[in-house]
């Protein structure tokens, strides 16, 4: 397909995946502690990872905080605001077993960077990376393809909590294609070469009707029809069932959805790794 493309030109493809994908729920499990630390203690120092498989959720990590907090609680309410109410959906917030393995940051770290220090002198519990940038490619500053399929989910979880598609299901992921060209050192976004959504569904639904249902209540609605032509590829369920989802489909774990967060693929990401030297 890249070598049919007028000279000049590329295309890109950017993910996202409703908050229903497990690792997603994993995300907004530990960012609902981290919510409920902050909003009794700013001061708080949270280190909160979460995984799930099938009914179990266990948040793990190591936090220091003067809140009260009933970390079950928490997680179960996640789990609820998503919508996962039933093991046949992929996890119930309801029966679901919480593990909750939670202890202070440790005595070095907190030393070295918070303990016996004026405010202006705290450092940082960890070294990390940060990457990110703004473009003019739409109003929202970020790169086409990843606000198109950022926008795409959002409209997914609209159309299921407002139960305008009573069969969408939480868990489901998105693609969208971006064919680009070069005008001197700008870069323009030409159109919509092709969508992809894969969405969980009830069983009482045919392939027919979710590809007519997400054409016109998701796609259409989202993706300006300046970017969408006849050539526009669809696949829409391309495996032809998705009923077994989020943590029943696939474990969860916090922080797995790198490319996802920065900028669909457009930013940098990375992570530790060992310096290995080859000097004998």
């Amino acid at each position: 397909m890249q070598n049919t493309l007028p000279k000049g030109h590329f295309l890109f493809t950017s993910e996202a995946v409703t908050n229903g994908h497990p690792d997603k729920l994993c995300d907004f499990v530990s960012d609902s502690i981290l919510d409920a630390c902050l909003a009794q203690d700013p001061d708080s120092k949270v280190a909160c990872e979460t995984a799930a498989k099938s009914n179990v959720v266990m948040v793990f990590g190591e936090i220091t905080s003067k809140a009260e907090l009933n970390y079950e609680q928490i997680v179960r309410e996640a789990i609820k605001n998503i919508g996962y109410d039933s093991v046949e959906k992929g996890i119930d917030y309801k029966s679901c077993t919480v593990i909750a393995a939670i202890e202070q940051q440790s005595p070095e770290i907190a030393e070295a960077v918070h303990g016996h220090k004026k405010e202006e002198d705290f450092g940082a519990g960890d070294q990390g990376l940060m990457i990110g940038y703004a473009c003019n490619e739409t109003p929202e500053y970020m790169p086409l393809s990843h606000q198109l399929s950022l926008a795409l989910c959002e409209k997914l979880y609209q159309l299921r909590m407002k139960d305008v598609l009573s069969w969408l299901r939480p868990d489901a992921k998105t693609q969208v294609t971006v064919e680009y060209k070069y005008e001197g050192k700008d870069l323009i976004p030409l159109r919509v070469h092709t969508v992809l959504m894969s969405c969980q569904h009830s069983p009482n639904i045919t392939q027919e009707e979710i590809i007519t249902q997400l054409k016109e209540y998701a796609i259409k609605p989202t993706i300006p029809p300046k970017y969408l032509d006849e050539r526009t590829i669809y696949y829409i369920n391309p495996s032809g069932s998705f009923i077994v989802g989020g943590p029943a489909g696939d474990a969860g774990l916090t922080g797995r959805k790198i490319i996802v967060d920065t900028y669909g693929g457009w930013g940098g990401h990375g992570g530790k790794y060992p310096l290995i030297s080859l000097n004998k």
